[in-house]
């Protein structure tokens, strides 16, 4: 008989024994209250709602670790009760627009308009530069060369593109880039666009004579590439090495890669050539440019005469202020509007015009995939062309009076007998191109926007007070040739677009506040107008200190003739 052991696996009674008990987790979770006890404490409940609380207690008591689930069952409780709950009568967020979102000049005018018409005060057009002088006065100082020029390493072609002031920096980069390699300069050809639809040639626009005159004992410039030089190349320019040069390359990439080129062909050709030429120079580099933009470049005769006869017609208007005017350079052209991506009277129409301007201009540009438009951003970040009505307001909380005369430089303004309508009642002296020359004078000049612009930019020229109101190559030459004429002041407006956001847009503004602000940015621009050239500026616009000279106080400026 095999005698039992106490850890036999079969064990006497032939049945598995029970595993020892665990060791209990805590005294106090373990303790059994009597039966009598619990049978008073915890009755079993009797609606249905209650037995789910007693189940779900229990559970809880069971399982301690359940309760890293109990944020999640209460906010599944919180969902369930507010699904139950009627929300009438709780209060609704409303979302506003951001101030400076929306246009809302009109009803601004409106409101404003019985205290603007009772403001007596009066014209400021005589005083209104201050301190044109400050830090002293400036004078144009372009130094003259009579050196003979050395043989030429050969001959340069470039294409000027965009629109009239685009076409310009090209120019005079052009005759930068050809003096500093020592070559001889192809008149620029202007590349057509399909925006600008204008066909004129280098000569309709400037007087070609006076720019290779200008010019001649610093650049060689011809008006065509000779036969001998085109016989090389088959008469075809396509087989012309032409480079492809990044934007804004510094004048020692011309050095290093094209001047090899060239001194081997003899002949190179740089399409497309605008902005291939960074701001910042050598000083016989920005002497060039200089020296281009503003003494070499001179509209042509038919461009020159008109300018003239709208100058001298303009102050004729305007003898209550001693001849003296300002000018506008509006852009409140369809297609501007349409570039912008602002909204302004938001109805259907304006959409619809809007999105067919931009598909004729830039077909799918504006419709990629994934490109996001706000419009109401666009204006609070002042990239929104001002109205003609907000013109006016701005005018007038400056101090303008309605005797004032004003030339509107500007294209075909989008829906202009509605939009024109409150300028004119605010300035009734306003006038253009098209209400100053007769049809006939206009004629040559009518299916040509550059040639437009040409005669724009010459009566803006010579104002007394220039007001941009968009940015762009026109204010741009503008400001500086402005500052090259008049001691290197520019005698400009610029206002500051961002604050007009948030004044046309504020319903609470009074008329004294909001001239008090306008009064403040013409102060501004005032004491802006004499401004130095800092590292990466445009000398076109900034010409001082490298195409001017400090001159002293005493001297007196007089007004150059119409350009």
């Amino acid at each position: 008989m095999v005698p039992h052991h106490a850890y036999n696996r079969l064990g006497s009674g032939g049945g598995t024994p029970s595993p020892p008990a665990s060791p209990r987790r805590s005294p106090r979770t373990h303790r059994r209250p009597s039966k009598s006890a619990s049978g008073r404490a915890l009755q079993a409940p009797r609606s249905l709602v209650q037995r789910m609380a007693w189940m779900l207690l229990s559970l809880l008591l069971r399982r301690q670790a359940i309760f890293l689930f109990a944020p999640l069952l209460y906010v599944a409780g919180m969902l369930f009760y507010m699904g139950t709950v009627s929300l009438e009568g709780v209060p609704r967020i409303i979302s506003r627009p951001a101030s400076g979102s929306m246009y809302r000049s009109p009803q601004l005018y409106q409101r404003l308009r019985p205290d603007m018409n009772a403001d007596n005060s009066s014209d400021v057009l005589a005083t209104v530069w201050r301190h044109p002088y400050k830090g002293g006065m400036w004078r144009p100082c372009i130094n003259m060369t009579m050196n003979e020029l050395p043989d030429s390493n050969g001959y340069i072609y470039v294409e000027a593109n965009g629109g009239l002031n685009q076409q310009r920096a090209s120019i005079c980069n052009a005759v930068a880039v050809a003096g500093y390699l020592n070559a001889t300069l192809v008149i620029p050809n202007f590349h057509y666009h399909s925006i600008w639809r204008d066909p004129s040639k280098f000569k309709d626009i400037y007087d070609e004579e006076h720019f290779i005159h200008t010019l001649k004992n610093d650049v060689r410039v011809v008006d065509k590439v000779p036969d001998f030089m085109m016989e090389r190349f088959g008469h075809n320019m396509s087989n012309v090495h032409n480079f492809k040069i990044k934007a804004w390359s510094s004048i020692q990439y011309y050095k290093d890669a094209v001047l090899p080129k060239l001194i081997e062909e003899k002949f190179i050709r740089i399409s497309p050539f605008a902005n291939r030429l960074s701001f910042d120079a050598p000083s016989t580099v920005q002497r060039l440019r200089c020296l281009a933009n503003f003494e070499a470049l001179r509209f042509s005769k038919p461009i020159a005469t008109l300018a003239e006869k709208l100058i001298s017609r303009i102050k004729e208007r305007s003898i209550d202020n001693n001849g003296r005017y300002i000018a506008v350079h509006l852009r409140f052209e369809e297609d501007m509007v349409a570039f912008s991506c602002c909204i302004f009277d938001g109805g259907e129409e304006e959409n619809q015009d809007m999105n067919a301007a931009r598909e004729r201009g830039w077909r799918g540009k504006f419709t990629k995939p994934g490109r996001v438009i706000r419009p109401g951003v666009i204006r609070m970040n002042g990239k929104c062309p001002l109205t003609p009505l907000e013109v006016g307001l701005i005018l007038q909380g400056m101090g303008f009076s309605n005797n004032t005369a004003i030339y509107l430089a500007s294209g075909k303004i989008y829906k202009a007998e509605k939009t024109m309508a409150p300028l004119l009642e605010m300035f009734p002296l306003l006038q253009t191109k098209e209400t100053l020359a007769s049809a006939e004078e206009l004629a040559p000049f009518k299916n040509y926007s550059s040639r437009m612009a040409a005669v724009d930019y010459s009566v803006c020229l010579h104002s007394e007070v220039f007001l941009t109101t968009q940015g762009g190559n026109f204010p741009h030459f503008l400001i500086g040739h402005r500052r090259y004429l008049y001691g290197g002041h520019s005698k400009t407006i610029k206002p500051d677009k961002r604050k007009l956001a948030l004044l046309f847009d504020n319903p609470k503004v009074s008329w004294k506040a909001l001239k008090r602000q306008l009064l403040n940015m013409r102060a501004h621009s005032d004491a802006k107008g004499i401004e130095i050239k800092r590292p990466n500026d445009s000398i076109y616009t900034y010409p001082c200190p490298d195409c001017m000279c400090r001159s002293n106080k005493s001297e007196v400026l007089k007004s150059p003739p119409a350009q």
